[in-house]
């Protein structure tokens, strides 16, 4: 490589270096007048480049560059030696219309001169600031979106629990208009599962537009609208929830709220068959990482045989519990004594096979 050896030699390389570059740039002196400057320079900004030097770099191009904004940030760039970095200005460049330019200032001691120089370099970023814009706005217009979504979910869960109260309070109305017992007990059957309907769905009402729900605060905002709704003053039954702070998907949400509710209200209707003072029902949840365990148990009278012909029910929750747990890939199995019962639903984080869980008190 030749090497070049005088200072002529050294700013001739220099500038043709400097002229090979599609980037605009220009060399101010401490007046802000125009020491150098490559031919991308005149030609992004349509400055006749014959001009005289030195010249100031706020006479060019019909005085464009005499704006405040850019005589401040330029001022204190050559003056105060300030270096800039991204200092952003607009460019009415005619064909091309409106450009914005980012400028980088950087200090030049070269031998020959009194005092250092400033370097100026250019950069077009019309394009990155359109595309912010046009993000920007896309994310408005998505979250318009979103709002009137909710708005539309909102007026649709309404109209769904006002729907499921009407289905209920119909049902009630037929359970004491038939004469016959087995058909009152299966229209009451069919009321208290559209109840749990409801309630399920009027708590995941109040956590509309979340993705994810809060298990600990749901399960027991649930069972305080159970407990309310089901238990008589004539038998109270107490309802205890613990559970773990975690967190799970809304559609996962529904199948364990009607989980609990089932075996909730399963538990306060056959498992205190008499009164009991100290009458009990515990739901207790717990969850590690992918695993979670939810128990369902009471410390009533436990599981009772029906009377020989009685098909009432004929096991339809056990059905609806094995058929939720399965969506869940989880697992049922159930504990039966004199002293209660306890029906556990079991996610181990893979599929596991069901254990069937026919027979929970007189579902």
């Amino acid at each position: 490589m030749k090497q070049f050896g005088t200072m002529r030699d050294s700013n001739m390389l220099a500038r043709a270096i400097v002229e090979t570059m599609p980037q605009p740039f220009v060399v101010l002196d401490e007046d802000l007048c125009v020491v150098a400057a490559n031919s991308s320079f005149y030609e992004t900004f349509d400055i006749n480049s014959a001009h005289p030097y030195p010249k100031s770099l706020l006479d060019l191009g019909n005085g464009d560059w005499n704006r405040p904004a850019i005589r401040q940030a330029l001022a204190a760039a050559v003056s105060q030696r300030i270096m800039m970095e991204g200092v952003e200005f607009e460019q009415d460049l005619g064909r091309f219309g409106k450009r914005i330019f980012s400028i980088t200032s950087r200090l030049l001691n070269i031998r020959s001169a009194n005092k250092p120089n400033t370097l100026l370099a250019f950069a077009d970023v019309t394009e990155i600031r359109q595309i912010a814009v046009d993000k920007q706005q896309l994310l408005e217009k998505a979250e318009k979106l979103l709002a009137h979504q909710r708005v539309l979910l909102q007026e649709m869960q309404h109209r769904i629990g006002n729907s499921l109260q009407i289905i209920a309070s119909i049902l009630m109305l037929k359970a004491r208009a038939v004469s016959s017992d087995e058909t009152r007990r299966v229209l009451e059957d069919a009321r208290q599962r559209v109840v749990s309907v409801a309630t399920v769905q009027n708590y995941l009402h109040l956590d509309a537009g979340m993705d994810e729900i809060d298990v600990s605060s749901y399960l027991t905002k649930l069972c305080k609208g159970l407990a309310s709704s089901i238990v008589l003053d004539s038998a109270p039954v107490t309802l205890e929830v613990s559970a773990s702070e975690t967190r799970i998907s809304s559609q996962e949400a529904v199948s364990l709220g009607l989980i609990v509710t089932e075996l909730v209200i399963n538990a306060i209707k056959y498992a205190f068959p008499v009164p009991k003072p100290d009458a009990k029902v515990i739901i207790n949840y717990r969850a590690h990482l992918t695993e979670w365990h939810l128990t369902v148990s009471d410390n009533g009278v436990g599981q009772i045989a029906k009377p020989p012909g009685d098909i009432s029910g004929a096991g339809l929750g056990s059905l609806i519990i094995d058929a939720l747990a399965k969506r869940l890939d989880a697992s049922v199995s159930t504990i039966s004594s004199a002293a209660g019962m306890s029906v556990s639903i079991t996610q181990a984080g893979s599929t596991s096979p069901l254990v069937n869980g026919a027979g929970l008190h007189d579902m």
